[in-house]
């Protein structure tokens, strides 16, 4: 998409894993300007209440709104899965989380009807995906995989260590002991799963299709924008040569240094204009 004016986008995550739909966000919209927000120092969200989760990405929203964000992302699939109604109803903007899009994509993407969901413990047990699924009609089997946050966090993306945990987790969720589950879709339902794609590409059996819910979402998006800006999305294939340098402002509420260490690596640029916030609780 090639916007005729700049349209400013608000991503938001509790930590550097929005990363990743910020990175296919970029792919597919290059020509926006963007403001992500990392709620770095209150992380883990996965173990807070449904309640805290809202007041905290209430608050990161609002923030983001007050630095000109015209459509928001909601890029953390705990804070999509626990908050999303309260962020819509405090937003003034069109907001966009990564469960609905996920779901979406993988409802189009299975014939055999049936597809694995493989996220952290708490959008697991949240059942947002399944939810969005068999609202479309589809069979879902669903697996915590609470493991690969911390090895992709390492670095590990390649390690056997992680393929061996990789390896135990896709076997339980594709066993088929009953005979009627032959699973043909798995979605990654965590913005850290997609750096390690490659490998769960190896280990999940070749006939299923991967779903990455940081794709759909970027889709999601480019097709909110058009209809918001009357412009037409571009082809995926747009010239490298069109694309200038990304407009990129970083907050974070933990460590700055931290942020942009971590961050290079989930976004794959260089992460340099990080600000500190502290929002008040």
């Amino acid at each position: 998409m090639v916007p005729s004016r700049r349209p400013t986008i608000g991503v938001f995550d509790s930590g550097v894993g929005g990363l990743t739909v910020l990175r296919a966000l970029l792919d597919r919209i290059p020509d926006a300007g963007y403001l992500y927000f990392g709620d770095t120092a209150r992380l883990p969200y996965g173990s807070k209440s449904a309640a805290t989760v809202a007041h905290y990405a209430v608050g990161a929203v609002r923030y983001l709104q007050d630095r000109g964000a015209e459509l928001l992302v909601i890029a953390c699939n705990t804070a999509t899965a626990l908050a999303l109604d309260e962020i819509k109803a405090a937003a003034g903007v069109e907001v966009i989380g990564v469960v609905e899009p996920g779901a979406e994509a993988a409802a189009a993407a299975t014939r055999a009807r049936k597809v694995v969901v493989i996220g952290t413990d708490a959008t697991i047990r949240s059942h947002a995906y399944r939810r969005a699924l068999e609202a479309r009609q589809v069979a879902v089997r669903e697996k915590a995989c609470p493991l690969f946050v911390p090895l992709v966090e390492e670095g590990w993306v390649e390690h056997t260590v992680t393929e061996q945990v990789a390896r135990i987790y896709l076997s339980e969720a594709f066993a088929d002991d009953a005979g009627d589950f032959n699973a043909d879709v798995l979605v990654l339902g965590c913005t850290h799963y997609p750096l390690i794609k490659p490998l769960l590409r190896r280990v999940a059996p070749a006939h299923v299709t991967i779903v990455d819910s940081a794709e759909s979402t970027a889709r999601a998006v480019e097709l909110q924008l058009g209809r918001q800006l009357k412009i037409e999305p571009s082809p995926s294939s747009i010239n490298d040569e069109r694309r200038g340098v990304p407009d990129l402002k970083f907050f974070a509420t933990d460590s700055a240094e931290k942020f942009r260490m971590m961050g290079t690596r989930f976004l794959g640029l260089p992460v340099e204009d990080v600000v500190h916030v502290d929002l008040k609780e």
